[in-house]
């Protein structure tokens, strides 16, 4: 996993071009105004889901890690806690395979807040808890970039 802010990309020369495609078309896009749902960028190689919900507690979200894709998420709105850990330290449940989807239990290891501007790669050990409240509920908006690995 890697956390960091759109704006100081140049510190993360080292990432894959696909990984770059996705900033450079946050860039040129004004993705607080798309609607939600599912953006084609190019086939299902890449594209891009836009989302907007309400933070819960804890107790209420899930823990979840993908194969086929790695997810970008990409604050546009609001602030979010996801919560981290590694695939290896979790109770593994059946991956879905239509759906990309390994739900899984277990403990966070850490985890970060992403405000407006700031990302997080998640690659495919990497588990992770969103929509988790940082103190209260709060509607926010994101990017999620899905990249097929």
């Amino acid at each position: 996993m890697i956390f960091g802010n759109i704006q100081n990309l140049k510190e993360y020369f080292f990432l894959e071009d696909g990984i770059f495609e996705c900033f450079r078309y946050a860039k040129e896009h004004d993705l607080k105004n798309f609607e939600k749902g599912s953006h084609e960028i190019d086939g299902k190689r890449l594209f891009v889901n836009i989302v907007e919900y309400e933070t819960v507690e804890v107790r209420k979200r899930f823990w979840e890690a993908h194969k086929e894709y790695l997810d970008i998420h990409l604050m546009l709105d609001g602030a979010e806690q996801i919560d981290l850990n590694f695939v290896r330290n979790m109770d593994v449940k059946d991956y879905v395979p239509g759906e990309d989807f390994l739900p899984m239990e277990g403990v966070k290891n850490g985890s970060v807040i992403l405000r407006e501007g700031d990302f997080l790669i998640c690659y495919p050990g990497d588990a992770h808890r969103t929509a988790v409240a940082v103190k209260e509920p709060e509607k926010i908006k994101k990017a999620i970039f899905k990249v097929c690995i």
